[in-house]
């Protein structure tokens, strides 16, 4: 099997890290413009199977050449290059799969569905940790039981020793953080898809390992299963979890105007307040040597033969020291890679899927559990 990773950061650079692990990879290509200083887990293949290219993902050229020689692309890039990356992986007649984030390009990805299959080859969006592993996994709890009545999906990725004031390290942009901050929130209530605000529904949490958090509302990690399951599944909900006391701090950013994207005039220059928050958080909260975690819970309440059940998935993963690779990383990165080797491997059907719809939940977490991500399941 041969692969390409397009996109060298964090999220890319794991994903290759995960394929370059199995023994059916030939030969994976990580793609970017930059590929110079490759992660130094990467090093040990360079020379080997894994083959670093510079790359413009703007030039379809070099892409679609790119493209045309491998089974399989897995796209780490932003969200507004997926509709094209996965034209031109179509059209090359090679499976691709990508992190998501953005639902309206996942909704024309998949009306891409007939091409893809008269080319006999499947193209599965939004593969990360929320969106990707927590839809598979809500998927896995929906299919296991007769009738089923709500989904609650708990994610954060947290600093393992929080530093006031806001308990938090950056794990992937900021940017992304801020807009899923103050980005209406898609939920199933009383069966109809509504938009709730963020940073509202704050509830207590407890993990063993981390003792109470709290969750509360959030953007982007649901993507398209509110829509799926209108008028199927009464309640649905996705939250994002910290260490308490962190959402009424970034409510009142948010209520006093910093997160705002309208310029004002500060000494004659015009200044967008989340791009000065942004700058300044950006300094304070990212701490490379900082060693992080990931938390996840889903909860599926229902029924089989009328007799209430539920059924959760829990995972806690931690910060890879020998290899130097967050835990967000492993939980997003390494969920890309097992989802393109599983494509690669004819387990995913032909054409456009989300994760839920197309990638078999128990499959799924065993080939997490092959690269140390334990996902616990259970049921009463």
């Amino acid at each position: 099997m041969k692969f390409l990773v397009l996109g060298a950061g964090a999220q890319g650079s794991a994903c290759a890290f995960e394929l370059l692990q199995r023994p059916e990879v030939d030969r994976v290509v990580l793609a970017d413009l930059d590929v110079n200083k490759p992660r130094p887990f990467l090093k040990h293949f360079l020379g080997g199977a894994l083959e670093l290219l510079t790359l413009d993902a703007t030039d379809e050229v070099a892409v679609r050449s790119a493209v045309e020689s491998v089974d399989g692309v897995a796209s780490a890039l932003p969200y507004y290059f997926n509709l094209d990356m996965s034209r031109l992986a179509i059209e090359s007649k090679a499976n691709f799969c990508d992190l998501g984030g953005n639902t309206e390009i996942v909704d024309q990805q998949r009306k891409m569905t007939v091409e893809a299959q008269e080319r006999d080859v499947s193209v599965v969006p939004d593969c990360g940790l929320a969106p990707g592993m927590v839809n598979i996994l809500a998927q896995g709890g929906i299919d296991a039981l007769d009738e089923t009545e709500s989904v609650k999906i708990y994610v954060g990725g947290l600093p393992q020793v929080p530093e006031p004031p806001l308990n938090y390290q950056l794990v992937y942009s900021l940017e992304g953080v801020l807009d899923y901050y103050t980005t209406p929130v898609l939920v199933l209530e009383g069966g109809e898809v509504i938009d709730k605000e963020p940073l509202t529904g704050v509830e207590t949490v407890t993990f063993e390992a981390l003792g109470e958090l709290e969750a509360f509302l959030t953007a982007g990690g649901i993507s398209r299963m509110p829509y799926r399951y209108r008028g199927l599944i009464p309640s649905m909900s996705y939250k994002t979890l910290r260490y308490p006391g962190h959402c009424e701090l970034m409510k009142s950013m948010k209520n006093l105007g910093l997160m705002d994207l309208d310029p004002v005039e500060i000494g004659g220059a015009s200044v967008v307040p989340r791009d000065l928050l942004i700058k300044v958080l950006d300094t304070k909260l990212r701490k490379p040597s900082g060693e992080d975690v990931v938390v996840m819970r889903v909860v599926i309440d229902g029924a089989i033969g009328g007799v209430p059940r539920t059924v959760t998935y829990e995972m806690v993963d931690y910060y890879d020291r020998d290899q130097e690779i967050t835990a967000m990383m492993r939980t997003t990165g390494y969920s890309l890679g097992a989802t393109a080797y599983m494509q690669a491997a004819g387990l995913i059907p032909k054409g456009v899927h989300t994760p839920s719809e197309c990638v078999p939940t128990e499959m799924y977490i065993q080939q997490l559990a092959n690269r140390g991500i334990m996902i616990e399941r259970s049921e009463n």
